[in-house]
């Protein structure tokens, strides 16, 4: 069973989302806040496995419980998606910064938003490669130089596997591309979230894109 904490200040919307996950067999709503205080406080009460987690909210916003729950160890197993209505704007890429694992919008298809929760649960951390890599990449290119900080503790090997996450390729592409074991390739990604204090591959595809080992792609 997934277990889901909704975290929106919007009663409507926590009420729509309950709705649509709790038909699912394998997801249940543990908890509802309407703040990102009560969002954390709960988090740490009931451990879900996903919080679905509105940005701009009173008292305390979505950047700020992902920075919480991301640096509990005690919540380490959960997983943040942050919901919004925007897309692609700078909140959400800051939220990946601070700990969350993806992204969606609230006016996603209920197949969609029902597919990225048993994703973020499963650990696998971003829920659309392609839409964030775009985000990562629009708001990079904006900073006029990269900082290559860090990336001396990677292999050669690591770096390459940290920049094909970063194009958003699976570990069984990254496995194809490189003409390795998928079981190698999943090795050589956490061994680089690991030596660059990724919580996830999330922050480890904002990792790549800042120090400059990936450019934006234009067009």
């Amino acid at each position: 069973m997934i277990r889901v904490l909704l975290v929106d200040d919007q009663a409507l919307i926590r009420g729509g989302f309950r709705a649509l996950l709790e038909i699912e067999d394998d997801i249940e709503v543990v908890a509802e806040a309407a703040n990102g205080e009560r969002g954390v406080a709960l988090a740490v009460e009931h451990r879900p496995d996903v919080v679905l987690l509105d940005i701009q909210m009173p008292v305390m916003d979505g950047i700020e419980a992902t920075r919480l729950i991301a640096a509990d160890e005690r919540l380490s197993g959960v997983h943040v998606v942050i919901l919004t209505n925007y897309g692609l704007d700078e909140y959400v890429f800051n939220a990946l910064r601070a700990g969350a694992c993806g992204f969606m919008v609230k006016d996603t298809e209920p197949t969609d938003l029902l597919q990225g929760v048993r994703v973020a649960a499963r650990g696998d951390a971003l829920l659309s490669p392609a839409i964030t890599r775009r985000l990562i990449g629009e708001f990079v290119a904006r900073r006029p130089e990269p900082t290559p900080e860090g990336l001396d503790v990677l292999t050669n090997r690591e770096r390459e596997v940290a920049a094909l996450v970063a194009r958003g390729l699976s570990n069984d592409e990254i496995a194809a591309h490189m003409v390795i074991s998928p079981t190698t390739a999943k090795t050589h990604v956490s061994r680089a979230m690991t030596k660059l204090h990724a919580r996830d591959r999330a922050q480890l595809v904002v990792f790549a894109y800042e120090s400059g080992l990936v450019t934006p792609r234009r067009g």
